[in-house]
């Protein structure tokens, strides 16, 4: 049955992301080039309604799905890896004009050449785990 809400979950944020033209390369494009507000306006609203969430977890200490205590871990220290890792993010959000939620409603609306993108995001994932220990903490 989870996995029935999982699924409605995630089509339900596939067509809020596409309608919303979050998933539309021309936006993104736009967002990179400054000439735009809307993107900020999704990725604003986005933090803001994470942070209130956030917030109220740990206040009103809400249960994850399984009824388990939802625990947040504080963030190493080190700007250099956040500052290294936000850029190389940032580069291929921009080469590509797709980030990692957008990439999975494009392959579901249909636009089969995303699937180059998904190879590429798996492949640097699965290198990232390979040199994990060797990049700068």
């Amino acid at each position: 049955m989870r996995t029935v809400i999982y699924l409605c979950i995630g089509i339900l944020f596939g067509i809020t992301m596409f309608k919303s033209e979050a998933a539309s390369w021309f936006r993104i494009y736009e967002m990179f080039k400054f000439e735009a507000f809307h993107m900020y306006g999704i990725i604003g609203s986005a933090l803001a309604i994470g942070m209130l969430l956030i917030q109220a977890i740990k206040h009103f200490n809400i249960k994850s799905f399984y009824g388990e205590k939802i625990n947040f871990h504080p963030k190493e220290k080190g700007i250099r890896r956040y500052l290294f890792g936000g850029i190389i993010f940032g580069l291929g959000w921009a080469l590509v004009g797709a980030c990692p939620g957008p990439m999975f409603t494009l392959i579901g609306v249909g636009f089969a050449s995303i699937l180059i993108v998904l190879i590429a995001a798996v492949f640097g994932t699965y290198l990232y785990g390979v040199l994990k220990d060797k990049v700068p903490h």
